[in-house]
């Protein structure tokens, strides 16, 4: 029992890891990608912001923790089986694992419902409970994006003609000033230089062009306060997220019986924290700079619909994902705006409809494996 207790919290450890690789970044994305943050910035306001989330659910989300110990999914005898346990977050955590390596964002939660019914399949064929297959899994993950893309895609339009009506409009900012020519370099290094008379004007590529809201609201500069609360939604979407995938991995480990709720959501949450810290570049580049150019304040409604499903899925149990939400109010964003670059999104759509068959075949053969061997 003492070596599968240490297999086990191995195992959480690993899926919490790769969970912070793949997903802690997700909720900062519009900042980095909006140019509001720089990338490092944004790393550190995510980790913080999600590790409040993470902490948060001991006390918010423990609905989520029973849905994903596989309660009325799989036989209750299952549910303890150490070979199952085992297969369900390695087959996870191998297809985050993979997922984080080639930059695209999918869902932990995904992977996770693909590995329980995996897993379940190999260990007692398909005698799993349909409907609960479908509304505690597939019907939430279904819905969520679909309503991000619709909710983001109509306030987009309904923000920005309020920002018209409050006379604040875009200006975009190039570069103006004197040009200074080096004239001659003296072997000591000296260098003689002449300013010229005339005004150089720098245009960069349109991706990089800084766009500001020109304008103020009660006295206040408009860019300023939108950036302001571009941060705090973007540190909104973070909590949520942490609040929401923290109980989904730690269930796991509280059905192995190898640690009480207080020290796995701790442990947890760190783990999560480093992942995101030391693994997060490759997807950090892909959700903030190459599914649509964005602005502020698009990132920041963006982060809006995102925050606001999450919070309410966690608090009702309902295991969305944060990557399908955040991926789906961007693409809305994206669409509303005429700028989103479908062939990066189609290529996401696929990684996330090949993430379900690839975790339960990888949990079914990993169970299969370790039933041989005696750990059942």
């Amino acid at each position: 029992m003492f070596d599968f207790a240490i297999l086990i919290v191995g195992a959480m450890l690993l899926i919490a890891y790769a969970n912070g690789a793949n997903d802690n970044f997700k909720g900062v994305a519009t900042l980095f990608g909006g140019g509001v943050s720089d990338y490092r910035k944004a790393l550190w306001w995510a980790t913080a912001t999600t590790l409040a989330g993470s902490l948060a659910a001991f006390f918010l989300a423990g609905n989520l923790i029973a849905v994903f110990q596989g309660n009325g999914l799989v036989p209750s005898f299952l549910v303890h089986s150490p070979a199952f346990l085992m297969a369900v977050i390695l087959g996870a955590a191998l297809t985050v694992f993979t997922a984080t390596k080639i930059g695209m964002p999918i869902s932990t939660t995904h992977s996770l419902a693909g590995a329980l019914i995996g897993g379940g399949v190999a260990a007692v064929g398909f005698n799993l409970t349909g409907a609960t297959v479908w509304q505690s899994f597939f019907l939430p993950l279904l819905v969520s994006p679909f309503l991000a893309v619709a909710l983001s895609a109509a306030a987009y339009p309904l923000l920005s003609a309020a920002l018209r009506f409050a006379g604040v409009d875009k200006q975009t900012c190039v570069c103006v000033g004197s040009e200074v020519v080096p004239a001659a370099v003296t072997p000591e290094g000296y260098v003689f230089s002449h300013a010229s008379t005339g005004l150089r004007i720098i245009v960069d590529q349109p991706g990089r062009c800084v766009q500001r809201l020109a304008g103020t609201m009660f006295g206040f500069d408009v860019h300023r306060l939108i950036d302001y609360g571009h941060y705090f939604s973007a540190g909104a979407v973070s909590f949520a997220r942490g609040l929401n995938d923290t109980p989904k991995i730690v269930a796991l480990g509280l059905a192995g019986g190898t640690l009480n709720l207080s020290w796995s959501i701790g442990v947890v949450a760190v783990v999560m924290a480093l992942g995101g810290l030391l693994n997060a570049r490759k997807v950090a580049e892909t959700v903030s700079k190459r599914i649509t150019a964005l602005e502020t304040d698009q990132g920041f409604l963006a982060n809006l619909v995102t925050s606001g499903l999450v919070i309410f899925a966690s608090k009702w149990g309902l295991p969305v994902s944060t990557t399908h939400v955040s991926c789906g109010a961007l693409f809305g964003i994206g669409a509303a705006s005429g700028q989103a670059r479908w062939g990066v999104i189609r290529t996401i759509l696929l990684a996330w409809v090949l993430t379900l068959p690839f975790s339960a075949v990888s949990a079914g053969l990993i169970y299969l494996l370790l039933s041989r061997v005696a750990l059942a």
